[in-house]
């Protein structure tokens, strides 16, 4: 069974950074992306940055130049290095496998973590 476990959110004043980190564990085949994703209060879930098999990245406007997503495929985990943090940048942060399955694609996600930036 596969299971993502993230980690490393919490509370940050403005301008701080975190660390956020995504474990994966179980059988997880044909991984097209990895990527992360968020949800603010009030607000849908967007795209944070994504990562693909060939290591391209791509970024929300809005984190572009404070963020960077990276991988570790010995330790199935993958990144998102959030530095200049943002009060807009509070949300809930949920890891995201795209991975290709027989009939198409299928998406695995973790349970979140909160990252909550204030003074």
């Amino acid at each position: 069974q596969v299971q993502l476990v993230e980690s490393g959110g919490g509370l940050v004043q403005p301008g701080g950074s975190l660390r956020l980190s995504c474990v994966a564990s179980g059988n997880i085949f044909s991984i097209i992306s990895m990527g992360w994703y968020r949800q603010g209060p009030g607000t849908q879930r967007e795209l944070v940055a994504v990562i693909g098999s060939d290591s391209s990245t791509n970024y929300a406007d809005s984190v572009k130049g404070r963020f960077t997503i990276s991988r570790d495929n010995a330790k199935n985990t993958v990144y998102l290095q959030m530095n200049s943090l943002k009060p807009e940048d509070t949300a809930v942060y949920s890891c995201n496998y795209h991975t290709r399955a027989a009939w198409g694609t299928y998406d695995y996600w973790g349970q979140g973590t909160q990252v909550t930036v204030s003074s």
